[in-house]
């Protein structure tokens, strides 16, 4: 028989025994508020891996006697909508609900979306969506509209303290592992109870008789970051590895970067906002940044990984480290503006090549002299702009 892995054990089945997403579940709030009026609606659950977005799904089916078919974004097809939505049909007949929870529905496509419309719309089904991304960019809106949008939070290292010490009192383990222990696990697990009881699994399965620090170290091994290339937490990374340089804080700029090497994000993407930094945010304080940066874009392509960290970590410091001018975004913006003010704006005649003697004549180019730093008395800004 397939052993049935901690986390999955553990799992709450009521709401008294959920913790964390106190905003949602204390008195009067509207998961408390769902399961007591046994009125189950269509919801888009938002938040981080492991923070109870199936847990929340099931118990809420449960507690409103309804028939719970889970399907996931990542291997299911139009195909399986269809016999959810038949199966829907048959439960309507015999007066039963039936909650469809999408794991990951971020990824079904547009046209999949479209699928559950109607039967939302009519109350065949009534749909959980379960995503970490912003549903506002990947869920379309018609679904949105129709659907409330829940925000879940990561659970507070408190919190996932909490459940291990429920996880140890439920397997009587209580004696076997240390408080620092402990608290390691929960370090580890950024706010994913799934995470801290698989490595609180796999720290009691090394045969230890006490479970320390160094064994969570040995058999948790390493984290996988929260952190998908297309998804948002790309873009929130970026924006801090941006921000903190701005801020010529090296040590938040190489924290943010080492998260994206980490996670296997593209060298190059990161060389590239870099080479767009040495010219937006450092521009003429310091002339050098952008010939460093193109050089690390090139030296990655020339070296590839893992020997293009230096480049990355040296150019991240050093642009960090630099001092900061929006000096040349500024005048840019400048720029742009008066062209779209002043888009057909006559170029001055003192300023217009004159290549043949009739245009002399009418006075392209006149006063004109081809010298360095040449200040014609006319100016050099169309006439109405002057």
């Amino acid at each position: 028989m397939e052993r049935v892995p901690l986390a999955e054990r553990m799992r709450p089945q009521n709401l008294e025994e959920v913790i964390g997403q106190t905003h949602l579940l204390d008195d009067g709030e509207i998961l408390r508020r769902i399961v007591k009026n046994k009125e189950p609606v269509s919801l888009i659950l938002w938040g981080p891996p492991g923070s109870g977005k199936t847990t929340l799904a099931r118990i809420i089916a449960h507690e409103t006697d309804a028939d719970f078919i889970e399907l996931s974004a990542v291997t299911s097809g139009k195909k399986d909508i269809m016999n959810v939505i038949e199966h829907a049909k048959q439960n309507w007949n015999l007066k039963v609900r039936t909650i469809l929870f999408v794991d990951e529905i971020h990824r079904f496509n547009k046209a999949q979306q479209d699928a559950f419309l109607p039967h939302v719309e009519s109350g065949l089904i009534t749909l959980i969506g379960a995503t970490t991304e912003n549903p506002s960019f990947e869920v379309i809106t018609p679904l949105l509209s129709r659907s409330r949008v829940l925000v879940l939070q990561s659970l507070s290292k408190n919190e996932i303290i909490a459940i291990i010490k429920r996880a140890l009192k439920d397997l009587k383990k209580t004696k076997n592992v240390t408080p620092k222990a402990i608290d390691y696990l929960a370090e580890l697990s950024g706010g994913d109870a799934r995470v801290a009881l698989g490595n609180l699994e796999l720290s009691l399965g090394m045969g230890e008789p006490k479970v320390t620090p160094d064994v969570v170290k040995v058999a948790a091994q390493k984290r996988v970051p929260g952190y998908d290339k297309k998804g948002e937490m790309h873009y929130n990374v970026i924006s801090a590895f941006i921000k903190s340089m701005r801020g010529s804080d090296v040590k938040a700029t190489l924290y943010y970067l080492a998260r994206m090497i980490d996670a296997g994000e593209d060298p190059k993407f990161i060389a590239r906002r870099m080479v767009i930094f040495a010219s937006e945010d450092i521009g003429l304080a310091g002339n050098g940044a952008l010939s460093l940066a193109v050089a690390t874009f090139q030296a990655i392509e020339l070296v590839g990984m893992p020997e293009s960290n230096y480049m990355l970590y040296h150019t991240a410091t050093a642009l960090a480290r630099s001092k900061k001018s929006r000096e040349v975004t500024d005048l840019m913006h400048d720029a742009q503006d008066l062209a779209k003010r002043y888009p057909d704006a006559a170029v001055p005649l003192h300023l217009r090549n004159a290549p043949t003697k009739l245009m002399k004549n009418i006075g392209y180019g006149e006063g004109y002299e081809w010298k360095a730093d040449f200040k014609h008395g006319k100016g050099f800004l169309p006439e109405e702009m002057q």
